[in-house]
């Protein structure tokens, strides 16, 4: 089991080093378990790893939390040597805290100025988003207060030839107060979930521990490293230790569900996590835009992603089936999907915040596929809203600059789906962010609609004989949708149970008495706006042309 030190402990490490930071923001992945290395062989916390890893030279380590207070984690002598400290309580309101560790800070510096010598002194504040939050108090001093000395922190450019370092964790930025998240001088710093060679690490150590849970796969731990990639270490410590308690091996049959299940929670419910089973097979007609879809996978499983989009727009009428499109895209790929839920909030803060976590998962999944259902509104607006103060415009500019950011290309491809393309911001959908925009249409030929509908209907274990379709050819909707199919076959299905009808006899019943579920004047008005934002003619069969242009 390697014994380096993650990235990002190294990245503090050399900021520190070379002088350029003292102060860090330490933010992301914050709450999760880690390995102290160098021979500990054990999981321990960030504030642990801190202690033990990034700070062992240092004389004296004061950590800062709302519930336990101040407290020496070393160097209790050392620190006893302070005039300023008295025989009373360590203070524990924030404000009188902060400033009671930074007049210590400026006790040690003046020391070392005066040529005497001083302690090398180290300051961790946990749950920092909870000590001076992101709220909308312009005249609140005393979170104003907090923020202005912990940019005193950042500001001082020679922390690391005084021997002093602060570290503030906050499990988001969006969270912490804008005056110390967006400082110039504050080194933020992000925490990853941990990667596939990390997690192998950790399954080497838990396998010793929980042996009977991976008794099946001590001979291929990066194997299911690689399927549980994008959990949490703790949620997979918790997962093995279990199944070691309960002796049920772990199967390789049991790792997509696991997955999931360890996904959806470490991201508290703002994703769905899916692996499809299906796959472009599985779509009924689109032969051309499938043949464009598959050519476009082709090159991302040789590598060649300078050729590959960066994005994809769904776009047409609703019910036409795009997010099962996007599913059967992904099974082709084999790739999971990431369907990104409602994650806007009411508190200030908690919607950029929960985004954060959706990006940290998705730089951390590997390849992947994002799909963002009604990104009309779920992508926010340059300009935002009236109401919403200024939340809309800042999701708008975060998911700009992540679905731009050429890093990403070849390791995620967004897919956004909408009814209504022409509500989406040009920016968000220009080359570059969203390189091909594929229309989806309702089905208008006869062998479609049987097709569709049939397929449905045998899903659900009814079989209609040819003569059906002969006696229903002038009832079928003129545009077919999945979900209208869906919905037909479905009451075909009820009238079957519900009266001993066959299925023939069953269909034409609910064709004859069907009310189509969307006008055909709004099909066509957003069939229209799809035409007008596909990027190839040839996605747009001959038929849709000649019913828009009437």
């Amino acid at each position: 089991m390697s014994s380096s030190l993650p990235s990002w402990a190294s990245e503090v490490i050399a900021r520190y080093a070379s002088g350029s930071a003292g102060c860090f923001v330490l933010h992301g992945n914050v709450h999760d378990r880690m390995f102290l290395p160098h021979g500990t062989r054990k999981l321990g916390t960030l504030e642990t790893f801190l202690a033990e890893v990034m700070v062992p030279q240092f004389d004296v380590v004061l950590t800062y939390d709302l519930g336990q207070g101040i407290r020496v984690e070393r160097g209790k002598e050392e620190f006893s040597k302070w005039p300023g400290l008295k025989d009373s309580p360590y203070p524990t309101q924030p404000v009188r805290a902060i400033r009671f560790l930074n007049l210590y800070l400026i006790y040690v510096r003046n020391l070392q100025r005066l040529n005497v010598e001083a302690p090398k002194v180290a300051v961790i504040i946990k749950g920092a988003e909870l000590i001076c939050p992101n709220l909308p108090t312009a005249l609140n001093y005393d979170l104003h207060g907090l923020a202005s000395v912990w940019q005193s922190w950042a500001s001082e450019v020679e922390m690391e030839q005084y021997g002093q370092a602060a570290f503030l964790i906050s499990e988001n930025l969006n969270t912490l107060h804008p005056l110390v998240a967006r400082h110039p001088a504050m080194s933020t710093v992000e925490i990853p979930l941990p990667a596939e060679s990390e997690l192998t690490g950790v399954l080497e150590h838990l396998a010793v521990e929980c042996p009977i849970a991976l008794q099946d796969h001590r001979e291929r731990l990066p194997w299911v490293a690689g399927r549980l990639t994008g959990a949490s270490v703790s949620a997979v410590e918790e997962l093995l230790r279990r199944r070691h308690y309960e002796a049920e091996p772990l199967q390789d049959a049991d790792f997509s569900q696991l997955k999931k299940e360890l996904v959806e929670r470490d991201c508290g419910g703002l994703i769905d996590f899916v692996e499809p089973s299906r796959t472009l097979d599985d779509v009924v007609g689109m032969e051309v835009v499938k043949t464009w879809l598959r050519e476009d996978l082709e090159l991302w499983r040789r590598d060649e992603l300078a050729a590959m989009p960066m994005g994809y727009l769904f776009c047409g009428p609703v019910g036409t089936g795009k997010t099962y499109v996007a599913k059967c895209l992904a099974g082709e790929a084999g790739v999971p999907v990431v369907v990104i839920k409602n994650f806007r909030d009411r508190w200030v803060g908690s919607t950029e915040a929960n985004l954060e976590k959706i990006f940290s998962l998705l730089h951390a999944l590997g390849r992947c596929m994002v799909f963002v259902d009604e990104a009309d509104q779920a992508l926010g607006s340059r300009s935002g809203g009236s109401g919403d103060s200024g939340v809309s415009s800042r999701v708008y500019s975060m998911m700009a600059q992540e679905m731009s950011n050429p890093a990403n290309r070849g390791k995620f491809v967004w897919i956004l789906a909408s009814s209504r393309p022409d509500l989406i911001e040009v920016d968000l959908k220009r080359p570059g962010r969203v390189d091909v925009k594929i229309p989806i249409f309702p089905v208008m030929d006869l062998e479609g609609k049987k097709a569709l509908l049939g397929a449905l209907c045998q899903k659900l274990g009814l079989t209609l004989p040819e003569e059906v379709w002969l006696e229903s050819e002038g009832l079928l909707p003129s545009l077919l949708t999945a979900g209208g199919a869906e919905a037909l076959a479905v009451k075909t299905l009820r009238q079957v149970k519900a009266s001993g009808a066959s299925p023939g006899k069953a269909l034409r019943k609910v064709l004859e008495s069907a009310v189509p579920p969307i006008p055909a004047e709004v099909l066509i008005s957003q069939m229209e706006l799809a035409v007008n934002e596909t990027t190839e003619k040839s996605f747009i069969p001959p038929a849709v042309i000649d019913l828009i242009s009437k």
